[in-house]
């Protein structure tokens, strides 16, 4: 037996209580000041190495999810740091608004995106 996923809708997959447990972290990271999030990554990982089907492809997608706002993330406060820095002199006060906008919109987008799917994996659809 392989770990590859199997896309089909409806066959049985293993994992998918460790995905569901991840989505629900990732939605609740807003309110627990992004704690909630690392838990809900380490749950992914160790789940990974189990999962098939389509909750493996939920978990991938959980894994690829995090590290793509992370790093989004810290681009978005580097940017809120240097601009901080600039409305010193002024011109860096729009720059600082414009980033601290990014930064929200990425919280709102993977809130957005882990309830989009949370929903999918109950209804066994891949994401």
């Amino acid at each position: 037996m392989t770990n590859e996923p199997n896309f089909i809708a409806g066959q049985p997959s293993e994992g998918k209580v460790g995905a569901l447990i991840a989505w629900a972290l990732f939605i609740l990271s807003i309110p627990s000041a992004n704690l909630l999030v690392l838990v809900g990554l380490v749950v992914a990982y160790v789940t990974r190495g189990t999962a098939t089907g389509v909750a493996r492809q939920h978990i991938e997608a959980q894994i690829r999810l995090f590290w793509s706002v992370f790093w989004w993330t810290i681009a978005a406060w580097v940017g809120v740091f240097v601009s901080a820095l600039a409305s010193v002199v002024l011109i860096g006060i729009p720059f600082l608004l414009l980033f601290l906008l990014v930064w929200f919109l990425l919280s709102v987008w993977f809130t957005v995106k882990s309830v989009i799917g949370l929903l999918n994996l109950l209804n066994d659809k891949p994401i």
